[in-house]
């Protein structure tokens, strides 16, 4: 289930009139014309150069944000250790992870309440792209070929890519070759950067497009899949729960590292939240997040979305 935003965009024309008034009493003058000539000039060149100078004025540099006061963060909650859910003592799931971590910081620090919209992944690129949020925080990696629908904040995190099976294809899926074969079944998550790896490293084999990151393990672990595509950080989450799972290869990819998506074009945003990461790296705070997520991470945990009354989908 997808939360979905309407935004609705109001377009206000405004039309400028200009009035001239002359008075019957105007003094004499016995060069009229000259006279006439001369103001007329000087008038044209102050008009001329006025707008000259309200178009050089600079833009305004505050920030703003979908709704006033509250900074609006679109996240996939099925990408432990960064978002998922963590199940209490009480059975209650409470969203958990280093991003959600790292969104409240960054809340805080910026003075604005947090609003986190769970939704699938390509739900957060799309709600990113529209404009319908602030920030998408979801394991994101800065994609030049995202550029286009939204802005990336500095790195916050250094990750990697890994090819993950089965123990028992270990010794067989263990090179690009071997799951570069049509009867080879390679899973990956739809829009993200390992679907990207996929269709790079296993272009020949039947690649298997999910929405869910538990999706693809659900597979592996069945035996549907043969391989799957999936960040390094989260599939060593998996493994921790999973010994049956098995990471038999580093993926080689240009930026190993996460970043936030920004709202594209705001730029007092972006530099705000730059401001934030480099401020939590700093203190400390960032690597205190990680080691809190891996440690929830390594419980009872939900990954996907919660049902209408909020609770873990049976």
């Amino acid at each position: 289930m997808k939360k979905k935003w309407l935004a609705v965009l109001t377009a206000v024309s405004v039309a400028a009139a200009l009035a001239a008034c002359g008075s019957n009493a105007a003094p004499e003058s016995t060069e009229p014309a000259a006279e006439t000539e001369e103001t007329a000039e000087d008038t044209a060149q102050q008009e001329s150069e006025a707008p000259a100078e309200e178009a050089a004025a600079p833009e305004s540099s505050e920030m703003e944000t979908v709704t006033e006061g509250v900074l609006t963060v679109a996240t996939s909650p099925d990408f432990a250790p960064y978002e998922f859910y963590a199940i209490g003592e009480d059975g209650n799931p409470t969203l958990a992870g280093f991003d959600m971590a790292l969104a409240q910081y960054v809340a805080d620090y910026l003075g604005l309440e947090l609003e986190v919209i769970p939704m699938d992944f390509d739900g957060v690129l799309s709600e990113l792209q529209m404009k319908n949020v602030d920030l998408g925080m979801a394991g994101l990696s800065p994609d030049p070929t995202r550029e286009d629908a939204m802005d990336f904040s500095d790195i916050y995190y250094e990750g990697g890519q890994s090819l993950v099976t089965v123990k028992a294809n270990a010794d067989t899926l263990n090179s690009f070759e071997a799951c570069n074969k049509s009867d080879v079944s390679v899973g990956a998550q739809i829009g993200s950067i390992q679907m990207d790896l996929a269709n790079e490293f296993s272009a020949d084999a039947d690649i298997v497009a999910l929405p869910k990151v538990t999706d693809i393990i659900s597979e592996l672990l069945g035996g549907k899949l043969d391989a799957a595509y999936i960040e390094t950080a989260v599939a060593e989450s998996y493994q921790k729960n999973y010994p049956d799972l098995e990471i038999v290869l580093d993926v080689p990819y240009d930026v190993a590292g996460s970043s936030i998506g920004v709202s594209k074009g705001n730029t007092a945003l972006l530099t705000a939240v730059n401001e934030a990461i480099a401020a939590a790296i700093e203190d400390g705070s960032m690597d205190q997040f990680v080691a809190e997520a891996n440690e929830l991470a390594a419980g009872e945990k939900y990954e996907g979305l919660l049902n209408e009354e909020g609770q873990v989908e049976e």
